[in-house]
Protein backbone atom coordinates (compact mmCIF):
# COMPACT_ATOMS: atom_id res chain seq x y z
CA UNK A 1 0.00 0.00 0.00
CA UNK A 2 1.39 3.15 -1.27
CA UNK A 3 2.37 5.96 1.76
CA UNK A 4 -0.39 8.64 2.55
CA UNK A 5 0.54 12.15 1.11
CA UNK A 6 2.71 13.83 3.92
CA UNK A 7 3.79 10.73 5.73
CA UNK A 8 7.17 8.35 5.74
CA UNK A 9 8.04 5.00 6.24
CA UNK A 10 9.14 5.00 9.54
CA UNK A 11 12.92 5.10 9.88
CA UNK A 12 15.65 2.37 11.60
CA UNK A 13 16.24 4.86 13.57
CA UNK A 14 12.55 5.62 14.87
CA UNK A 15 12.14 1.88 14.43
CA UNK A 16 15.34 1.24 17.09
CA UNK A 17 14.14 3.95 19.55
CA UNK A 18 10.66 2.15 19.82
CA UNK A 19 12.07 -1.05 20.40
CA UNK A 20 14.02 0.58 23.55
CA UNK A 21 10.75 2.39 24.90
CA UNK A 22 9.41 -1.56 24.15
CA UNK A 23 11.13 -4.60 25.02
CA UNK A 24 14.58 -2.97 26.33
CA UNK A 25 12.25 -0.71 28.88
CA UNK A 26 10.56 -4.17 29.70
CA UNK A 27 13.94 -6.29 30.21
CA UNK A 28 14.82 -3.42 32.58
CA UNK A 29 11.74 -3.40 34.49
CA UNK A 30 11.97 -6.92 34.93
CA UNK A 31 15.26 -7.31 35.74
CA UNK A 32 14.25 -4.22 38.27
CA UNK A 33 11.42 -6.67 39.66
CA UNK A 34 13.77 -9.88 40.07
CA UNK A 35 14.17 -11.62 36.62
CA UNK A 36 17.03 -11.44 34.42
CA UNK A 37 15.53 -14.17 31.88
CA UNK A 38 14.22 -10.59 29.38
CA UNK A 39 17.44 -9.00 30.08
CA UNK A 40 19.72 -11.72 29.29
CA UNK A 41 17.38 -12.52 25.57
CA UNK A 42 18.02 -8.99 24.66
CA UNK A 43 22.18 -9.08 25.16
CA UNK A 44 24.12 -10.30 22.38
CA UNK A 45 25.09 -13.93 22.36
CA UNK A 46 28.89 -12.90 20.44
CA UNK A 47 32.27 -11.36 21.67
CA UNK A 48 32.89 -9.22 22.74
CA UNK A 49 30.20 -7.82 25.69
CA UNK A 50 30.49 -5.63 28.62
CA UNK A 51 29.11 -4.27 31.30
CA UNK A 52 31.02 -1.00 33.03
CA UNK A 53 28.55 -0.68 35.58
CA UNK A 54 27.10 1.43 38.45
CA UNK A 55 27.82 -1.21 41.10
CA UNK A 56 29.49 -3.82 38.83
CA UNK A 57 31.31 -4.43 35.81
CA UNK A 58 31.46 -7.84 34.03
CA UNK A 59 33.30 -8.79 30.66
CA UNK A 60 32.27 -11.95 28.99
CA UNK A 61 29.57 -14.24 28.66
CA UNK A 62 29.77 -16.21 31.89
CA UNK A 63 30.81 -13.07 33.78
CA UNK A 64 27.14 -10.86 31.96
CA UNK A 65 25.21 -13.98 32.93
CA UNK A 66 26.91 -14.00 36.49
CA UNK A 67 26.18 -9.93 37.28
CA UNK A 68 22.42 -9.74 36.05
CA UNK A 69 21.65 -12.90 38.28
CA UNK A 70 23.09 -11.23 41.40
CA UNK A 71 21.11 -7.93 40.35
CA UNK A 72 18.23 -9.83 39.92
CA UNK A 73 17.97 -11.13 43.39
CA UNK A 74 19.33 -7.65 44.69
CA UNK A 75 16.19 -6.08 43.29
CA UNK A 76 12.56 -6.18 43.96
CA UNK A 77 9.32 -4.12 43.61
CA UNK A 78 10.25 -1.99 41.02
CA UNK A 79 7.69 1.03 40.55
CA UNK A 80 8.51 3.05 38.08
CA UNK A 81 11.79 2.38 35.68
CA UNK A 82 11.96 5.23 32.98
CA UNK A 83 14.66 5.63 30.24
CA UNK A 84 15.07 9.17 29.08
CA UNK A 85 17.06 8.94 25.92
CA UNK A 86 18.55 12.03 25.25
CA UNK A 87 20.47 10.62 21.75
CA UNK A 88 20.54 7.81 19.48
CA UNK A 89 21.48 6.43 16.22
CA UNK A 90 21.63 3.77 14.10
CA UNK A 91 24.95 3.70 11.41
CA UNK A 92 23.99 0.08 9.68
CA UNK A 93 23.82 -2.75 11.65
CA UNK A 94 25.45 -0.92 15.14
CA UNK A 95 23.75 1.24 17.35
CA UNK A 96 23.94 3.06 20.35
CA UNK A 97 21.58 5.20 22.82
CA UNK A 98 22.75 7.77 25.59
CA UNK A 99 20.66 8.98 28.75
CA UNK A 100 19.28 8.93 31.99
CA UNK A 101 17.50 5.88 33.48
CA UNK A 102 15.23 6.70 36.82
CA UNK A 103 14.51 4.06 38.76
CA UNK A 104 12.15 3.36 41.79
CA UNK A 105 12.89 0.25 43.06
CA UNK A 106 13.85 -1.90 46.61
CA UNK A 107 17.75 -3.16 46.74
CA UNK A 108 17.62 -5.79 49.52
CA UNK A 109 14.48 -5.05 50.73
CA UNK A 110 15.30 -1.25 50.86
CA UNK A 111 12.89 1.17 49.44
CA UNK A 112 15.24 3.28 46.91
CA UNK A 113 15.13 5.83 44.41
CA UNK A 114 18.23 6.85 41.76
CA UNK A 115 19.24 8.06 38.44
CA UNK A 116 21.94 6.67 36.21
CA UNK A 117 23.58 8.36 33.42
CA UNK A 118 23.55 5.48 30.42
CA UNK A 119 25.67 4.83 27.67
CA UNK A 120 24.72 1.10 25.10
CA UNK A 121 25.78 -0.04 22.39
CA UNK A 122 23.63 -2.38 20.18
CA UNK A 123 24.09 -4.60 17.35
CA UNK A 124 22.11 -6.10 15.17
CA UNK A 125 22.31 -10.06 14.95
CA UNK A 126 19.52 -12.09 12.61
CA UNK A 127 17.43 -9.02 12.34
CA UNK A 128 17.32 -8.15 16.47
CA UNK A 129 19.07 -5.76 18.21
CA UNK A 130 21.20 -6.95 20.84
CA UNK A 131 22.98 -4.75 23.76
CA UNK A 132 26.43 -5.37 23.67
CA UNK A 133 27.87 -2.90 25.51
CA UNK A 134 26.41 -0.74 28.75
CA UNK A 135 28.03 2.03 30.78
CA UNK A 136 26.34 3.84 33.81
CA UNK A 137 27.11 5.66 37.10
CA UNK A 138 24.97 7.21 39.37
CA UNK A 139 23.92 10.68 38.61
CA UNK A 140 25.25 13.16 41.49
CA UNK A 141 22.21 15.24 42.94
CA UNK A 142 23.25 18.51 41.60
CA UNK A 143 23.47 17.13 38.40
CA UNK A 144 20.02 15.38 38.58
CA UNK A 145 19.07 18.66 39.38
CA UNK A 146 20.14 19.74 36.45
CA UNK A 147 19.32 17.22 34.02
CA UNK A 148 15.20 17.63 35.12
CA UNK A 149 15.16 21.28 33.43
Amino acid sequence: MPEAPGRRAMSDRDDFVAWTQSRLRGAETALHNGDPSPRLAIWSTREPVSVLGAWRSAVGQEALRDLFHYLANTFSNCTSHVYEIVAADVVGDMAFTAGYERTQVSINGEPRRYVLRVTQVYRREDGDWKVAHRHADTVLESEEASSER
